[in-house]
């Protein structure tokens, strides 16, 4: 979470691509864990420095919106233990979803390489920021593993999560749009990551700051920059 000036907009990134999510029937757990058959029809999105490099893939089903994060990193790390401590201070990979797409009141949510979670609603993005933090997604659940390469040294860590329609149906937007949605219906979106290899003794020191839609701006509370997540299935 950045903060700085930005205004908020109500349609997606113009002329930029989007992510389009195919519809699943795999089980939950297999999803959770990253289990590659169950993610074989995802299509993914890679974004940031080669070093860093973040795969984003996600798949939707009657249990709610499944997320995976494949973030490529030789030194993951976090001392945050907490649910919604303040995980943009250390490194997390994020998403900002908002079903309406009206730059209003979308969900925030953050995993840490530990698998601790903040997740928040923001009511206003800059630059009058207002935030919900003791929104808390009921039903969330997450993973988050270190990858290791074929000699046994860390490669990188992956996130997973699933958002379930239920608790989405708690935010504002849901009286707008369908939730869960319908097979092509588009609800509007952008993914983050945030490295910063000083460690815990200088987080500050060359922080990397990457979104998969850029903002232009030095926040990711942008919702100019959100692009469209398609839903696609058949109806």
């Amino acid at each position: 979470m950045i903060a700085a000036l930005a205004l908020p907009a109500l349609l997606a990134a113009a002329g930029e691509p989007g992510y389009t999510v195919a519809r699943t029937s795999a089980a939950e757990q297999p999803l959770l864990a990253a289990e590659e058959a169950a993610w074989s029809g995802a299509s993914a999105v890679e974004w940031g420095p080669a070093k860093y490099e973040t795969r984003f893939r996600a798949l939707w089903g009657d249990a709610g919106l499944f997320l995976r994060y494949d973030a490529t990193d030789p030194d993951p790390w976090s001392t945050m233990t907490r649910r919604d401590d303040h995980l943009w201070e250390e490194e997390v990979v994020e998403i900002f979803l908002d079903p309406d797409g009206d730059g209003r009141d979308y969900y925030e949510l953050e995993i840490s390489p530990a698998n601790v979670v903040c997740d928040l609603r923001v009511i206003t993005p800059p630059p009058d920021m207002k935030q919900d933090f003791p929104f808390d997604l009921a039903g969330l659940q997450t993973r988050a593993v270190l990858d290791r390469d074929a000699s046994g040294k860390t490669a990188g860590w992956t996130a997973t999560a699933l958002l379930p329609w239920a608790g989405l149906q708690a935010l504002p937007t849901a009286a707008k749009v369908a939730v869960p949605p319908l097979p092509g219906d588009r609800w509007h979106f952008n993914l983050f990551r945030i490295k910063r290899p000083g460690g815990p003794k200088a987080p500050e020191k060359d922080g990397v700051f990457e979104a998969w839609s850029p903002t232009g701006a030095g926040t990711f509370h942008k919702p100019s920059a959100f692009r469209d997540m398609l839903f696609a299935g058949a109806r």
